[in-house]
């Protein structure tokens, strides 16, 4: 029978340095302590033995695990990885791992995935968005979970967040485009069940429409998911209507981009046959032809950001923290006035 290897111990690690399992303890956790030649001979031990440490023990014996758990709606687009970018680099600058779980905009797999990283032993929760069963954020309170919510910023809020508004930043971009001349608009929104931005970014156009003197009946309105080949379809059909769209405002940039990718497929023209407009200022907004006007969102502040607030949180630096981030218009040649 097949012989288990012997997998290195601390008292491997101690024997083989010649000092107690104390000092090769210091050595690991609270290398300040240990002289120089001291802390090189372990070191020396610990990579020749191959040691790895048992996090798990020193996890449980600290309480706390230096890790933090992350779930985005999706890996499948670019839509969080410039944030969540920032968001890892702060927190390994802070000695914090990350472990990331990707929900795919399913409310009860997200639920899940919290439970999983809460039993993994995850000190604090990133979560995009507030939009998710009340019972969730009640398991996660009297767990004692520090959570965070990023990407949206509501008025009023008992949560820890750091995000931006919607609603207003959409609002502002429909109030561009209608003072542009636009009258004849058409909406391609991301799915705004289970999504409170995509919901809070299609109520910012209605808004804006509404203030301007028009009604609801006559904004034409498409909802699907984030990807480039349905904002393609989306964007095929209401240029199928009677009265065709003279700007198309989208959710997001990838519909954006799927927008423009199809028109050029078919022979229209963007922006002289109709205009088209995106949100979040990925990097694809810049590279698509025509360049995509589009609301700019500071991602990697935000990211950033989130990782000082949470980390804050669990370190009990801070009993609630939030913070609102300022986004502006780019405008682009994606857009022209009438």
């Amino acid at each position: 029978m097949p012989v288990s290897p012997h997998i290195p111990t601390l008292d491997d690690v101690a024997n083989a340095a010649g000092v107690s399992t104390a000092t090769v303890s210091r050595c690991l956790n609270e290398k300040q302590k240990v002289s120089p030649k001291t802390l090189e001979k372990v070191m020396e031990a610990v990579e020749s033995l191959g040691y790895i440490p048992n996090f798990n023990a020193r996890a449980m014996a600290a309480r706390q695990s230096h890790t933090i758990g992350a779930i985005i709606p999706t890996m499948e687009n670019a839509i969080f990885a410039r944030g969540l970018q920032a968001f890892q680099e702060a927190l390994l600058n802070q000695g914090y791992n990350l472990l990331v779980s990707s929900s795919a905009y399913q409310p009860d797999l997200e639920a899940q995935q919290i439970r999983e990283l809460v039993a993994r032993g995850a000190d604090g929760l990133l979560l995009i968005g507030y939009e998710r069963d009340e019972a969730v954020y009640d398991y996660l309170a009297r767990r004692g979970i520090p959570t965070l919510l990023a990407w949206a910023s509501l008025p009023d809020t008992r949560h820890a967040s750091v995000g931006f508004d919607n609603r207003a930043a959409m609002r502002c971009l429909a109030d561009r485009v209608i003072g542009l001349g636009h009258r004849k608009i058409a909406v391609i929104s991301g799915i705004i069940d289970g999504n409170d931005r995509a919901a809070e970014r299609l109520s910012g156009v209605k808004d804006s429409w509404q203030a301007h003197g028009f009604h609801l009946d006559d904004l034409p309105i498409i909802q699907t998911p984030y990807e480039i080949e349905n904002g393609a379809a989306a964007f095929v059909e209401l240029m199928q209507a009677d009265v065709k769209p003279t700007v198309i405002m989208c959710g997001n940039d990838v519909l954006a981009a799927g927008v423009i990718s199809k028109a050029r497929d078919i022979g229209i023209n963007v922006p002289d046959d109709v205009s088209v407009t995106g949100f979040d200022d990925i990097e694809l907004a810049k590279h698509v032809f025509p360049a995509l006007t589009t609301v700019h969102v500071p991602h990697r502040e935000m990211g950033r950001i989130a990782a000082e607030n949470l980390i804050a949180l669990i370190e009990k630096r801070a009993e609630k923290a939030t913070h609102r981030l300022d986004v502006s218009i780019v405008m682009r040649a994606s857009l022209k006035g009438l």
